[in-house]
């Protein structure tokens, strides 16, 4: 039971909450979603770039320039690259030290996947939005729990708040994901001439992203389970006559002149004697009442 308290504490829902936003911003900001390789053909020789490129005359020492027939993969270089939800910086092949040139991801998708682009990263911004704005209220939650005891209905209505939009951002953050992935694998196969990936695959903040997402519906279920154990299994107001479980299962003994006597046996069911403890009718006095008498007080004509 203790372990379970512990797994249903806001405190723990909250930390969980955090590490998810954390790894959701480092995913979404990385640039190394795919790693992978071009297939380019050499570039002609300068003064920067004396090795895998083909010789130009004039360029160089001309008595170092060999021609030579190369003939398939020796005609390419492999340069490699990495792309993110913003940026993708690929080698610069144009010169003999390592260097990357990056530019916008946005530039290279097709006009058909523009808008299924602009929406992917909608979707991850929103499920960082999401998540912080999570954060926020079990620290709202957490606070009042510290310092307002008795105001625990609000805390309660903050976790559940709080449980709502965690689970709803992870839900958008697996589908910007996967809208992201459906968006690159249309720039690898009809993307521009000058990036045509040979090889790709994912890398570090794509299994960190989907990390993030575990850890957020983790969070969810967590602060869900505990407004659930809180409000709606135990209720706030146990002992209110709004609660719908708060029966009364001993009833109070009815009372003995709570009802009318029944009538005597000589008495016609008409005629019913009129209690002692009411008052007579139309303010009469006791000696003004008319009196009935029974069917055995009439002689036969």
């Amino acid at each position: 039971m203790a372990f379970l308290q512990q797994i249903r504490s806001p405190r723990l829902s909250l930390i969980q909450t955090v590490v998810s936003l954390l790894l959701g911003t480092l995913a979404l900001t990385s640039p190394y979603w795919c790693v992978g390789k071009q297939k380019v053909p050499k570039p002609l020789c300068s003064p920067v770039k004396h090795s895998n490129c083909i010789p130009v005359p004039g360029v160089s020492n001309s008595s170092s320039i060999q021609f030579s027939w190369e003939t398939g993969d020796d005609r390419f270089v492999f340069p490699s690259f990495h792309t993110g939800l913003f940026l993708i910086c690929e080698e610069n092949i144009y010169i003999d030290e390592w260097e990357e040139k990056c530019r916008d991801f946005y530039s290279l998708t097709p006009e058909s996947e523009t808008a299924m682009m602009w929406l992917s990263l909608s979707l991850e911004l929103l499920y960082v939005g999401l998540l912080a704005v999570s954060c926020v209220l079990l620290l709202l939650q957490l606070a009042i729990h510290a310092w307002r005891p008795s105001t625990q209905r609000w805390g309660q209505l903050l976790n559940a708040f709080a449980a709502v939009f965690t689970v709803l951002g992870g839900l958008l953050g697996m589908v910007g994901h996967m809208m992201y992935m459906q968006v690159f694998q249309t720039i690898a196969s009809m993307g521009p001439e000058d990036f045509k990936p040979h090889s790709f695959g994912y890398s570090w903040a794509f299994y960190v992203a989907w990390l993030a997402f575990t850890v957020c519906m983790s969070a969810g279920v967590s602060t869900l389970n505990n407004y659930t154990k809180k409000v709606l299994m135990v209720g706030p107001r146990l002992g209110s006559s709004l609660n719908p479980w708060n029966l009364n299962l001993k009833a109070p003994p009815p009372q003995a002149d709570s009802f009318p006597s029944p009538p005597s046996p000589h008495l016609t069911p008409y005629c019913v004697p009129l209690p002692s403890h009411q008052t007579p009718l139309n303010g009469l006095q006791e000696d003004q009442v008319p009196q009935f008498r029974s069917e055995n007080d009439y002689s036969p004509l």
